[in-house]
């Protein structure tokens, strides 16, 4: 799988509609995209759910590396095809769960590629959370792209010393990949002491009252996203409960166990 998967978690600093959101607005549309994906196997709905984001990538100027992100997903929502397919599941079944795990990775990717982590984490302590556990969620989000980076580096510098990671069964390119995990588990190892030292150094945790220097607060956009996404809500559990939705089922299936 390619590293492009994790760009699409990268946040950039852009002056678009979709930056300037509030991250709770924001979380809320997720939140409706990630129920969607749930409480449906429908492949058009879930299908509808893949397509509306498509105008949110391009409003938040991120299409390309939210394609990026896709196009490396595509490679696990495959193998997820795969296992549903062989183990007997119509083939629309089939594809539906591969669309579903796309819906999830885009709506997710979406959401990191236009949220400030440390925009996040004063969502977070809005809604109540802990300082602690609002540091630690953002630090982990800030430390996706950089180990994406890490491991991109080892994989790179290991080709150069002759590591054929694509050749052989699969068995072997899972052997392949150990001096690729050694190398950077050693560096996550030593990023999170250096961490620990430098939190240590600066007083972490030594006051319980922490003044934000900048204060969240929410506009027009965000009340109307807010509505929006509400309602959104609440029109998909209405239609789960008491719409039937036209789907074509192709009957074609295998079974191998």
């Amino acid at each position: 799988m390619s590293m492009s998967m994790f760009e699409g978690f990268k946040f950039t600093r852009l002056n678009t509609p979709m930056h300037r959101m509030d991250p709770r607005a924001k979380f809320l549309m997720v939140i409706v995209f990630f129920t969607a994906a749930v409480i449906f196997s429908n492949i058009i709905v879930l299908l509808s759910a893949l397509a509306v984001q498509i105008p949110l990538t391009f409003l938040g100027k991120a299409a390309h590396r939210w394609a990026s992100s896709i196009r490396s997903a595509s490679i696990l929502a495959s193998l997820i095809f795969l296992m549903n397919f062989i183990t007997g599941s119509p083939l629309t079944f089939s594809i539906a769960m591969a669309v579903r795990f796309l819906v999830l990775v885009s709506s997710f990717s979406l959401f990191f590629m236009t949220t400030s982590p440390d925009d996040l984490g004063l969502a977070l302590e809005r809604l109540g959370i802990p300082y602690t556990i609002c540091f630690t969620f953002t630090m982990a989000v800030r430390l996706v792209p950089t180990m994406a980076v890490d491991a991109q580096r080892v994989i790179d510098a290991q080709k150069s010393r002759g590591l054929e990671l694509e050749k052989g069964n699969i068995l072997k390119r899972v052997r392949n990949y150990i001096p690729i995990l050694i190398p950077l588990i050693v560096n996550a190892v030593r990023r999170s002491v250096e961490m620990a030292e430098a939190l240590e150094s600066r007083g972490f945790t030594s006051t319980k009252r922490r003044e934000p220097m900048k204060v969240l607060t929410l506009n027009r956009i965000d009340y109307l996203a807010i509505v929006f996404s509400l309602a959104s809500m609440i029109l998909l559990i209405y239609i789960r409960l008491y719409v039937s939705i036209p789907t074509f089922d192709i009957p074609y299936r295998i079974k191998l166990f």
